[in-house]
Parts: structure tokens; C-alpha cells; sequence
């Protein structure tokens, strides 16, 4: 403000030497004064133009600051987006891992894995169903299969908001496709029941001729991904021996579960990834 005030004078007491200058002198005299006149004049006019320059110079540099600034913000809204989005995957990869130790269930990259408590059993159809603490609002349909640690539990029948009613797989209305480990040649399981002094069982049809197990060394059944809902190789029970059927091809014999259904509190749910897209 001080340097303005300054300028101002300066240039009224100039002017102002050269009007009594312009009257009073010579007119050679005026001629050359005149001339010195603008020629001393010329740096202090460009000085208005400079200020404007300078003046547009700062105003450019401040916005293009504002705009790397508001990038450097951007940049850090990604990053910040970015490493959340990490340290989630992180923690559901780290409960997946815990669910895997846990249940010493194998992951699959084809089905989504929903934990879920037994809520609630039927005394009088106890190795029928049971009912786990999940439902549709937790991606549940009818048909996904039900696992545990030490094998298959059974198949869900309905579903609710979020309760879901389970098959067992002893009951008389399961059925599935399976085969022996190490065989793959498909049989026929479907559950036998159980009561309350004898264990639940299943049974299997159209077995090999050749399969013969023993109580030495049974065959171990699992399922098959003809299953469809079940993925292939998890295990269903032990089979200690096979009859020959009537028409001399196919065996068929008992099948002693694995799973421990009069006990199972937690199960795991495996949701189709492909059904869960839908």
C-alpha cells in the first residue's frame, strides 16, 4: 500500500515539474525535456501491465496448486479405498482359514461357505432333520448341501428368512449319487433311518461286482459331483460289505455313517457361487 501511495506522488510531482516546465521554458528546451520526459515515463507505464501479468502469473499458479492439492486428496481417497478393501479380503480369507481348521473342511472355489448353528432337533424325527440358524437372507436356497468335519449332514429341504430345515442324509427320503474313493464309477446312496437304540445308517445300490470290502479294510464312500449340489469327495460313511443282487452285476450293502448326527452342532451350508450370482 505504501509503495502505491509512493508511486502516486511520484508521478504528480513529474507531472507537475514538466507542465511548469512546458510554460515557462524554452521551446528547445521543452522539446528536450519533454523527450527525457517520456523516455523516464515508459518504465513506469509498463509497470501496470507487469503488476496485471504478475497479478494473472500468481492466480494461474494458485489454481494449478489448488488442483494438485485436490488431487493429492483424490490419490489419497483411492489409496485409503484400496487398503480397506485389502485388510477385508485379508479378514475374510483369515475367517475362512479358521473355519477350515475348525471343521477341517477343504475350501472350494465353487460354493461360499455359510457356518451355521443347529438351532433346533424333532424328538420324534431326530434322524430325519434338524434346523440351522440360517436362511434365505443369508444366500440359503432348497437343495444346497450341508457338511460337517467329519462328513455329510444332509441337504437343505426348506427355507426361511433365516431359519433353514436340513435333510439328513439317514433319512429314508435322501438320496444321492456317490462312489468309492479311488473309484469313480457311480453308485446309488439313500438313507435307512435310525432309532433310539440303533445308530442311523444308509445304503448303497448298483455297486461294482468287483468291490469287496471287509471290516479289515473297508471301502470308503463319498460324494459325487453328479450330486450336483455336493462337490465330489466328501465323505459319506464306511461300507464293510456287499451282497451280490439277484441279477448277479450290481452289489448292495449298508453303509455306516460317518457323521455323527445325534451329536452335529455346527454345520457348514455350501452355497453355489453361480446359483448366488443369480
Amino acid at each position: 500500500m505504501q509503495w502505491h501511495k509512493y508511486t502516486a506522488l511520484k508521478n504528480v510531482a513529474i507531472f507537475a515539474a514538466a507542465v511548469l516546465l512546458c510554460l515557462f521554458a524554452p521551446s528547445a528546451l521543452r522539446r528536450t525535456v519533454y523527450k527525457g520526459f517520456e523516455e523516464f515515463r515508459a518504465p513506469l507505464d509498463a509497470v501496470p501491465s507487469q503488476l496485471s501479468d504478475l497479478q494473472t502469473y500468481w492466480a494461474l499458479h494458485s489454481n494449478s496448486k489448488r488442483a494438485l492439492i485436490e488431487a493429492g486428496r483424490d490419490l489419497e481417497r483411492l489409496n485409503s479405498a484400496y487398503e480397506l478393501k485389502l485388510l477385508e479380503n485379508r479378514s475374510l480369507r483369515s475367517k475362512i482359514e479358521g473355519y477350515e481348521r475348525i471343521m477341517n473342511i477343504p475350501s472350494d472355489p465353487n460354493f461360499k461357505y455359510e457356518i451355521a448353528r443347529v438351532a433346533r432337533r424333532d424328538i420324534n424325527a431326530w434322524w430325519q432333520r434338524l434346523v440351522i440358524r440360517k436362511g434365505s437372507r443369508h444366500g440359503i436356497k432348497e437343495g444346497c448341501a450341508v457338511i460337517c468335519a467329519s462328513g455329510v449332514v444332509g441337504r437343505v429341504a426348506q427355507v426361511d428368512a433365516y431359519t433353514s430345515v436340513v435333510e439328513l442324509v439317514s433319512s429314508r427320503k435322501f438320496r444321492m449319487a456317490a462312489h468309492f474313493l479311488g473309484d469313480d464309477r457311480p453308485v446309488i446312496y439313500y438313507g435307512r433311518g435310525g432309532s433310539s437304540i440303533r445308530a442311523a445308517e444308509g445304503e448303497i445300490a448298483d455297486a461294482p461286482a468287483d468291490v469287496e470290502p471287509t471290516r479289515a479294510s473297508p471301502a470308503t464312500l463319498v460324494t459325487s459331483s453328479l450330486a450336483g449340489s455336493f462337490p465330489d469327495g466328501v465323505e459319506i460313511g464306511k461300507v464293510y460289505s456287499l451282497s451280490l443282487g439277484a441279477d448277479g452285476i450290481f452289489k448292495s450293502g449298508a453303509v455306516e455313517l460317518s457323521t455323527r448326527l445325534d451329536s452335529v452342532a455346527e454345520v457348514a451350508v455350501l452355497v453355489p457361487l453361480a446359483e448366488e450370482a443369480k
